[in-house]
């Protein structure tokens, strides 16, 4: 009778249906029992066995990092085992893509204030710092019904950013209609001064058009036109009685409708919001230091602007509008003999203090 073989770890055939693929093992029930998945691969129990706990570790390790905000302290350690030196160590920081602060900045410039030379500073500075410079043909048009607000709000909003918007506009109050609300920054001037400005503005327009006046007042007739302004301040008419003084206030007040009435109301309003929206209001008769603080504040709007509004290329385009603008005033007529002095000092601001300022 033959005797039924028998193998070392004892018992009958481990394998009575013939050995696995492979190979049957050395021994039956030894750990180093292997497990073949495929034909090609064979993995022992403690080699499966160290795979999975390197799986545990790693995952474990996943969790507590996302749920403590760091490495764990093993991933440290280990750290300092293979080495300190990382990608960023050899090859920096990747460039950073955050926005500026502010990315949303809107500059409401007031009416005969040196807005015109600042604008063009911005159109210099935007090719040169790569921000979004948003601007309006709408000259004229300050206050707005709520609609209107809403629109504008709306397209100043989904501008790319960082962007500064510039028009001549009333105070509008983004949070009102679910916007974020930008930074503001303004220039004024002495009331008299902008008065004096506005009057030979009106008359004679800019640098911009020869006819530009003719369009702004074409029902005003030549003689009215002509008008040497000390007379008009002396036989007290119309437009030299009321000078306009509080125009300033509602660009800082708002577009509520009492804004518009010169009173305490308007006038604590706009302190108000001169307080908690805007980041700087000049004087155009301090434009340099203006320009100054603007460039240490917004330096990724202003930097270097300074040093471009006292470039000789950049007071030779002023001069050179100016003469252009001379040339067509004087051609209009010859009554203009009463104009130049007081008209020039208007027209550019404050001689004394900065002769290449244009409003």
């Amino acid at each position: 009778m033959k005797k039924k073989q028998q193998y070392p770890g004892g018992g009958a055939d481990a394998w009575p249906h013939g050995a696995p693929l492979g190979g049957a093992p050395a021994g039956l029930g030894s750990w180093k029992r292997r497990v073949s998945l495929l034909p090609f691969l064979r993995f022992s129990l403690r080699d499966y066995g160290f795979c999975m706990a390197t799986l545990l570790v790693f995952c474990l390790g996943s969790l507590f990092y996302q749920l403590s905000g760091g490495p764990p302290r093993f991933l440290l350690d280990l750290r300092q085992y293979l080495g300190n030196s990382t990608y960023l160590d050899d090859h920096g920081p990747p460039p950073s893509k955050v926005l500026p602060f502010p990315s949303q900045v809107v500059y409401n410039r007031v009416g005969k204030c040196g807005s015109r030379t600042v604008v063009l500073l911005l159109r210099i500075l935007s090719e040169k710092h790569g921000f979004n410079l948003v601007t309006s043909d709408i000259h004229n048009k300050t206050r707005l019904t709520k609609n209107e607000q809403m629109e504008l709000i709306k397209n100043i909003s989904t501008a790319e950013q960082p962007y500064l918007f510039t028009r001549h506009v009333h105070f509008l109050n983004f949070s009102r209609f679910g916007g974020d609300q930008p930074v503001y920054i303004n220039i004024i001037r002495d009331p008299v001064n902008r008065f004096l400005s506005n009057y030979f503005f009106r008359r004679f327009g800019d640098w911009r058009g020869e006819q530009n006046h003719m369009i702004r007042t074409p029902s005003m007739r030549q003689e009215e036109r002509y008008l040497d302004i000390n007379e008009c301040i002396l036989e007290n008419y119309p437009e030299c009685s009321n000078p306009r003084l509080f125009y300033i206030i509602p660009y800082f007040c708002g577009q509520h409708p009492r804004c518009r009435e010169p009173g305490e109301w308007a006038l604590e309003r706009a302190k108000l919001n001169v307080n908690e929206n805007f980041l700087l209001v000049g004087i155009l008769e301090e434009l340099e230091d203006v320009l100054l603080l603007l460039e240490r504040f917004l330096p990724h709007y202003f930097k270097g602007v300074l040093s471009i509004y006292k470039d000789p290329d950049f007071i030779y385009l002023f001069d050179r509008e100016k003469h252009s603008e001379r040339g067509n005033r004087s051609s209009g007529s010859g009554r203009g003999r009463n104009r130049p002095p007081a008209e020039q000092g208007a027209q550019r601001g404050a001689p004394s203090q900065d002769p290449g300022i244009m409003t």
